[in-house]
């Protein structure tokens, strides 16, 4: 009882978050989670969009795959076929490589710790292919407000993605739609093709319609 007691003092102050059957370092508002938490939460809502954005791309195309835990579902369902992939994280290169098939490489220069992504280092990469499709992530995907990152480094390196790639497919979660985040890097014009979740809102997803977008739903 004494330890259950401290528990909850130690979480009113922001100090843990308890778990069940134990407790968690609590992370500060605005800091980014690390990588293992942020792909374990809503794990199977990730591996569904995951697999319905890899079903739209094609043998032998080439792909460039953005960083993040939702693109990394993507990777690792598309590990095995015969694509050429520029992998713009570790983890997402690790995933595509694990079986044979996919030709797949890395921009050179600076990986940020956890996460394993490229992102300045990886602009020069993007800017000198030219890619069949990107599968691009986003923190937030206002069709008002446009698509946005926390970052300025990951911003600079989707706005390069999306001049990149004949065709664009944004994966992300519903409640990611009506967010906005601090750095633009697109908008739904950019976009050729959005994967979500069913949930999404009817008239968010027309406003995506309205400039063209392929709306796909898992």
């Amino acid at each position: 009882m004494t330890l259950r007691r401290d528990l909850v003092e130690l979480e009113s102050h922001g100090a843990l978050a308890r778990t069940h059957g134990g407790a968690r370092q609590a992370f500060k508002r605005g800091s980014p989670l690390p990588f293992s938490v942020r792909l374990t939460s809503d794990r199977p809502v990730k591996m569904a969009l995951g697999e319905a954005a890899a079903a739209l791309i094609e043998d032998d195309e080439s792909v460039i795959i953005d960083n993040g835990t939702t693109c990394f579902e993507v990777a690792q369902r598309l590990a095995g076929r015969p694509i050429t992939a520029l992998a713009l994280s570790l983890h997402a290169a690790a995933a595509l490589a694990a079986r044979p098939g996919a030709y797949v490489t890395v921009p050179c220069g600076p990986v940020e710790i956890d996460s394993l992504a490229m992102t300045v280092a990886g602009i020069t990469a993007v800017r000198n292919m030219r890619a069949d499709t990107a599968i691009v992530g986003a923190c937030s995907a206002s069709a008002t407000h446009g698509l946005t990152s926390t970052t300025y480094e990951d911003a600079q390196l989707k706005r390069a993605v999306l001049q990149s790639a004949r065709r664009v497919v944004l994966v992300t979660s519903a409640e990611k739609l009506s967010r906005s985040s601090t750095f633009r890097f697109g908008g739904p014009e950019d976009l050729t093709h959005l994967v979500t979740t069913r949930d999404a809102p009817d008239d968010l997803l027309e406003m995506f319609r309205d400039h063209g977008v392929s709306v796909h739903m898992c």
